[in-house]
C-alpha cells in the first residue's frame, strides 16, 4: 500500500510530476545506503533486535500516513504531498538502517541446503498478499477515489505492519557466526577483489538501472496517457502478483537443483522480450489491450521473480561468512542506489521529453515514453550481458536444464507436433 501502485496513484490525485513520483520510487531502495554506517552495529546488538526496532519505527510513519488524506481542508495538494514525502523519507530511512540485519539473519538461521526452497516459498506468501492488496486496493479505491478512501488503505497497511510485528518476535534468534570480539571490517577494495562478488556487483547495477521504476511508470503510462481508472489499474497490476506465484511454485524445484546462474539468464531474457513489447506499444505499433496488458503483467512477475530468486540465492552463495554484514551491506547498497536512482533519471528524462512527438514513417511514434522504454530495453541487454560472466559455485550447465524442459517434462508433447512435421534428412 505504501510503496506500490496505490502510493503512486495517491501522488497522481495530488498532481505529482513524473519526477515525482520517480522520487517516491527511488526513495525506498535508495536509502538502503544507510546499511553501510549501520552495519556497525548490526554484530553487537543482534540482527533480530536491530530488525525488530527499525521495523516498529516504520510502522508509526505508516499510521501517520492514514492522516494525509484527512488534511484536504487544511493543506493544498502541494502542502500534502509535501508532507507525504516527508514521511515516506522517515519510513524509508528506518527501513532502510534495520534492513541491514535480515539478509545475516535469515542466512543464519536458514540451511544452505534449503535456501532456494524457503526463498520460493517466502515469495509465494508475498506475492499471495501482494495480489490480495491490490484487489482490496481496487475495490476500495473504485472508479473515482475518494481522499477517505486512501487513508483506508493506509490505516489498513499500518494494522498489517503492527500485526506483522508479533510474527517477527516469533522467529528465532541468530546463529552467532563471527566471534564475539568485533572483527575487522573487510576493506572495500579486499570485497571488490573477490571475482564472483564483483562481477554479480556489476550485473546488479545494470539490472537495476533497467528494473527501477518500470511498475511505477508503467501505472503512470496507463493513467496518464490511456486514461484508465484506477480500479482497473490496480486489477491489471494484481497479475504481476499472479505470475510470480506460478513462476515460484516451479523455481521450488529447479533453484536448489540446478543453481541460480540458469534461472537468472532465463529471467534476463524474459525482461528484455517484455520491455520490447512496451517499446512498440507506447511506439503505437501495438495497441494497449487490456488482454494484451494483462499478459505482460504477467510476463513482468514471472521474469522479475526469477532474477531476484536467483540474485538473492547468488549473493547467499557468494558473500564469506567472515565479514558477512559488511558483504551484504555493500551487495544491498550497490543495487539497492542503482535501484533508487534510476526511477528519478526516468522521472526527469519524461518531465524533459513532455510533448515530444515525432513520426517514422506511417505508424512509429517517437515520444518521452517510447523513448524511456526503448532505453530500458537496452540497458536489459547490458544486464543479460554481464549475467553471463557470473561465476556460481555448484551451478549446472545451462544444458542440462534445457534438457530436463525438453525431454524429462511434459514440454515434449506440446513440441511433438512441430518436431513431426519438420523435414528431415
Amino acid at each position: 500500500m505504501i510503496i506500490g501502485s496505490p502510493m503512486v496513484l495517491y501522488a497522481k490525485t495530488l498532481n505529482a510530476s513524473a519526477t515525482t513520483l520517480g522520487l517516491i520510487a527511488g526513495m525506498l531502495p535508495i536509502l538502503v545506503i544507510l546499511q553501510i554506517p549501520a552495519a556497525r552495529f548490526v554484530d553487537s546488538t543482534g540482527y533480530k533486535k536491530f530488525v525488530l526496532s527499525g521495523w516498529s519505527v516504520r510502522t508509526v510513519f505508516v499510521a501517520l500516513m492514514a492522516v494525509v488524506p484527512f488534511t484536504g481542508t487544511f493543506f493544498s495538494p502541494t502542502a500534502r504531498l509535501g508532507i507525504v514525502l516527508g514521511l515516506l523519507l522517515g519510513f524509508n530511512v528506518s527501513r532502510g538502517i534495520s534492513s541491514c540485519g535480515w539478509l545475516p539473519w535469515i542466512t543464519s538461521i536458514i540451511p544452505a541446503r534449503s535456501r532456494g526452497k524457503y526463498l520460493t516459498r517466502e515469495g509465494s506468501m508475498v506475492n499471495l498478499a501482494s495480489f490480495g492488496a491490490f484487489w482490496l486496493a481496487a475495490l476500495v479505491l473504485g472508479s473515482d477515489p475518494q481522499p477517505w478512501r486512501f487513508a483506508c488503505l493506509f490505516l489498513f497497511s499500518a494494522v498489517c505492519g503492527a500485526i506483522s510485528l508479533l510474527f517477527l518476535r516469533a522467529i528465532p534468534e541468530e546463529k552467532r557466526i563471527e566471534t564475539l570480539e568485533a572483527s575487522p571490517r573487510p576493506l572495500l577494495s579486499t570485497m571488490l577483489a573477490d571475482r564472483p562478488f564483483r562481477r554479480l556487483l556489476e550485473m546488479n547495477v545494470f539490472w537495476a538501472l533497467a528494473n527501477g521504476g518500470v511498475l511505477t511508470f508503467l501505472v503512470a503510462w496507463l493513467k496518464t496517457e490511456i486514461n484508465w481508472p484506477e480500479h482497473h489499474i490496480l486489477m491489471l497490476s494484481s497479475v504481476i502478483f499472479v505470475g510470480a506465484l506460478a513462476n515460484q511454485l516451479v523455481l521450488s524445484r529447479l533453484l536448489d537443483r540446478f543453481g541460480s546462474r540458469p534461472i537468472l539468464m532465463t529471467g534476463l531474457i524474459i525482461m528484455l522480450m517484455l520491455l520490447a513489447t512496451w517499446t512498440a506499444i507506447t511506439c503505437g505499433l501495438l495497441a494497449p489491450m487490456t488482454s494484451l496488458v494483462a499478459v505482460l503483467m504477467f510476463v513482468l512477475g514471472v521474469g522479475g521473480s526469477m532474477v531476484n530468486l536467483a540474485n538473492l540465492r547468488l549473493a547467499m552463495l557468494t558473500v564469506p561468512e567472515n565479514g558477512r554484514s559488511h558483504y551484504f551491506a555493500v551487495f544491498s547498497v550497490v543495487s539497492s542506489v542503482s535501484l533508487g536512482v534510476a526511477p528519478m533519471l526516468w522521472g526527469i528524462l519524461i518531465d524533459a521529453t513532455d510533448g515530444l512527438s515525432k513520426m517514422l514513417g506511417s505508424r512509429i511514434e517517437i515520444n518521452s515514453w517510447s523513448l524511456l522504454f526503448g532505453l530500458l530495453t537496452l540497458l536489459f541487454a547490458v544486464a543479460l550481458a554481464f549475467g553471463t560472466r557470473i561465476v556460481e559455485p555448484r551451478s549446472v550447465r545451462w544444458e542440462a536444464v534445457m534438457r530436463l524442459l525438453l525431454y524429462r517434462s511434459k514440454v515434449r508433447y506440446w513440441l511433438r507436433p512441430f518436431s513431426r512435421s519438420t523435414p528431415r534428412s
